[in-house]
């Protein structure tokens, strides 16, 4: 079975330099290789060839035979690192927290680990009658949520 380790040190050879960012690397025990990359204005097709042909150069098909398949990580797919948060930093995402809650808002901010997001909300406002609109601030830990992902909008 081919190394997932080895596969992500090509991987990581090729990004240098480069904008993109790695996502995953999966490698299954029939040694199907999936790689995903990312970049902060989307990822061209003409780049995901180059890096299969760098990663095809360093594996040999004579020790094993494998299918590789690299793309892109999907845009309504949960964020997998934090490159991918700071790349929607503004627009909108629905995060599913630790207590099963779902929320939707603008992702605000990240530092870290940390990352906010800004839900408009109905709260009942000292002095008024009725509850009134507001923003709210969450602020959640990456490793704590079930998923964040992009909202897709098609207004």
């Amino acid at each position: 079975m081919i190394d997932k380790n080895v596969v992500k040190g090509i991987v990581e050879q090729w990004l240098e330099d480069k904008d993109y960012f790695l996502v995953d690397v999966e490698v299954s025990p029939d040694d199907k290789i999936v790689v995903e990359i990312d970049h902060a204005d989307g990822v061209w097709i003409e780049d995901c060839v180059e890096l299969s042909r760098f990663i095809e150069e360093r594996l040999s098909r004579d020790e094993e035979d494998y299918e590789l398949e690299v793309g892109s990580a999907g845009l309504g797919q949960p964020f997998k690192v934090p490159q991918q948060y700071e790349c929607f930093v503004g627009k909108e995402v629905e995060v599913l927290d630790g207590d099963g809650r779902k929320v939707k808002g603008l992702l605000k901010s990240v530092d870290g680990n940390t990352f906010v997001v800004s839900v408009t909300e109905k709260m009942k406002v000292e002095g008024k009658k009725r509850p009134q609109t507001v923003e709210v601030d969450h602020t959640y830990e990456m490793d704590k949520v079930k998923y964040t992902k992009y909202l897709i909008n098609f207004k």
